[in-house]
């Protein structure tokens, strides 16, 4: 998606440890227009038709997430990473390691929310090295219920994480892969 790039190379800036920082418009300060032209952007790659939820992760993947669930009109669900009081049944959880905290964190979903009959889009705003994203697959995984697809804003390609989960075989769509991003700007995997 050209008009996401561009935004990254006006925007972004990176931080010490590879952190690509672009919270003036994707995860801190939200551009809902912008957002809902990536909603866009994933309609074109997914059956949306097939899609029953949309599955995301705890904090900054909720505000694409739901402007996709409000464009596509399917409920979406979040993965919490802690448990609060208002859950009970039965959870599905899945210990990752958050690259950003650089801590394990703990991703759970109630089993209430997604079923064996949903069909699962899993939307995220960021994948590094796909430690979180392999999380939320094994809340769909432990659902029984069918993944549908795999939609990022932005990869660093550069630390492989999409890599190895398109060489295993998930559909996944990032619409900005970052080859590398230095004190230069940015270069971008060409699709």
């Amino acid at each position: 998606m050209e008009e996401l790039k561009e935004r990254i190379r006006a925007e972004g800036r990176i931080l010490p440890g590879n952190i690509v920082k672009v919270d003036g418009f994707l995860n801190h300060q939200v551009d809902t227009r912008f957002l809902g032209q990536i909603a866009d952007e994933f309609a074109k790659y997914f059956d949306i038709s097939k899609v029953t939820k949309i599955l995301t992760a705890e904090a900054s993947g909720i505000a694409l997430a739901a402007i996709c669930s409000y464009k596509y009109g399917i409920p979406m669900v979040f993965a919490k990473k802690a448990k609060s009081d208002n859950i009970e049944g039965g959870l599905y959880r899945s210990d990752v390691f958050s690259y950003t905290y650089k801590k394990k964190v703990t991703l759970i979903c109630s089993s209430d929310w997604i079923t064996p009959k949903d069909h699962v889009l899993i939307i995220d705003d960021f994948m590094a090295n796909g430690v979180a994203m392999r999380g939320l697959l094994g809340i769909v995984e432990q659902a029984g219920a069918k993944l549908e697809g795999i939609g990022v804003a932005i990869e660093k390609g550069f630390q492989h994480g999409g890599d190895k989960l398109r060489e295993e075989g998930y559909p996944l769509k990032s619409l900005a892969i970052i080859e590398s991003a230095d004190e230069n700007g940015f270069t971008f995997r060409e699709d």
